[in-house]
């Protein structure tokens, strides 16, 4: 069995790179609550950008939110105009597309942007819903018994946590 090994600081310098040409002068960063948001932050600070970025959570628009109920996590801030505003939502890994749906029933609830793409760390595949990421910097297949979530370390430093069975 071959175990999966991504660089995630080497993936995070193709991601810079991949927003750096994906910003205009008015877009505004959006991460996904929360390895999302990390990215959003540190893209923030390393692009020098001038407006704070915001946060998103999909927890109150999950449709599977019966079964995980609201999570502790940072809620939605999104410190800026949303109305016309051009959004690049940030995420560290798309799967399904379900949380992506959720997040974007959220934005929709605080105005209608002028524009909306998507920038991802990873791309697992595996959609249920017909979504796909504008830029990532990475394409990689797991398994339906797998999972891959992006850490960060006191430094800031990224790194990736894969769980499970490729089987």
């Amino acid at each position: 069995m071959t175990q999966l090994a991504l660089d995630a600081e080497a993936l995070y310098v193709e991601l810079r790179n991949g927003v750096q040409r994906l910003c205009a002068p008015q877009t505004r960063l959006v991460g996904i609550v929360s390895g999302g948001y990390w990215l959003a932050q540190r893209l923030h600070k390393d692009l020098n950008l001038p407006d704070a970025p915001g946060a998103i959570s999909s927890a109150m628009h999950r449709d599977d939110f019966a079964q995980r109920g609201l999570a502790a996590s940072a809620q939605t801030s999104l410190p800026f105009e949303v109305n016309g505003a051009d959004i690049l939502l940030l995420d560290d890994v798309l799967y399904t597309g379900r949380t992506l749906r959720a997040v974007l029933n959220e934005l929709f609830d605080f105005g209608r942007p002028a524009s909306v793409r998507l920038a991802v760390l990873v791309d697992r595949g595996g959609r249920q819903l017909p979504v796909q990421a504008d830029f990532a910097a990475a394409r990689v297949a797991l398994g339906a018994g797998q999972s891959l979530a992006l850490a960060r370390s006191d430094a800031g430093v990224f790194s990736f946590d894969v769980k499970g069975s490729a089987l």
